[in-house]
């Protein structure tokens, strides 16, 4: 439980950075923003086409007798979109990062200057073409790992009982788990860091993990709360890779 208090307050830790650091916060929305746009106008495409795309996907069921043939397609569009809102929500993160890789890169290194004892921030000496390549690997591999848990704990939601109760519960703990290491990785790949071992220091502090990951992503299902609260959660994100790492933290400075 203490890892997992830990885990909040370096999320409370990253907000207050941000307030403290309002001319960042600008720059720490631009790619929420944008991610924004881009899903609203994927997601109203597929509200306005989805009936015809479920249609022209089941031709086996033209000859069904009504009302079922409208009730199986309707039923059928409605479990479309609702899957849709929930990759959405998932990958919102990791689309994110990935556009905006630059924003976040600048603002991590600002946080870590701003709590090194000496001022100073791990840099990779990579090009950015390649760390938008490793971010867009690394992120397609989270991807695949969380699609394969949210199948199965979806189907374990029609277990009775449990489904409405242990397997919510723990897909709070497993999405909040990949945000965290969605987020830290701005932090850690900058410190050469690859995925495995990544995964491997956050499994060694789950509870740290859960703590900072799981609020979060639970405010992430209320609509547009993610945009504002990804600066936030990223410098949060750098102060708990430096725990994760066993760096030395000194008290920020204020800076308006």
């Amino acid at each position: 439980m203490r890892d997992f208090g830990a885990g909040f307050g370096y999320l409370l830790a990253g907000l207050r950075w941000m307030a403290r650091h309002r001319r960042d916060y600008g720059l720490g929305l631009v790619p929420g923003l944008v991610t924004l746009v881009l899903y609203a106008a994927a997601l109203t495409a597929l509200a306005w086409w989805g009936t015809d795309l479920v249609t022209a996907a089941t031709p086996f069921a033209d000859g069904w007798s009504s009302p079922w043939l409208g009730l199986f397609r309707g039923l059928l569009t409605v479990v479309v979109f609702c899957l849709a809102m929930l990759g959405a929500v998932l990958a919102f993160t990791a689309v994110t990062l990935l556009i905006g890789q630059p924003f976040y890169e600048t603002l991590s290194e600002r946080v870590d200057r701003s709590v090194s004892p000496d001022g100073t921030a791990p840099e990779s000496g990579r090009s950015l073409w390649t760390e938008l390549w490793i971010s867009a690997r690394d992120s397609l591999r989270i991807l695949v790992r969380v699609a394969l848990c949210g199948i199965v704990l979806f189907a374990l939601g029609f277990v009775p009982v449990v489904g409405q109760t242990v397997i919510p519960v723990i897909g709070a703990l497993v999405t909040g788990f990949f945000l965290s290491h969605e987020l830290t990785s701005v932090a850690l790949q900058r410190r050469s860091i690859d995925l495995r071992e990544r995964l491997a220091l956050l499994r060694s502090r789950k509870g740290l993990a859960w703590g900072f990951g799981a609020p979060l992503g639970l405010a992430f299902l209320v609509p547009f709360v993610a945009v504002f609260l990804m600066p936030g959660a990223v410098a949060g994100a750098t102060l708990m890779a430096r725990e994760l790492v066993g760096e030395p933290v000194v008290r920020p400075t204020p800076r308006v």
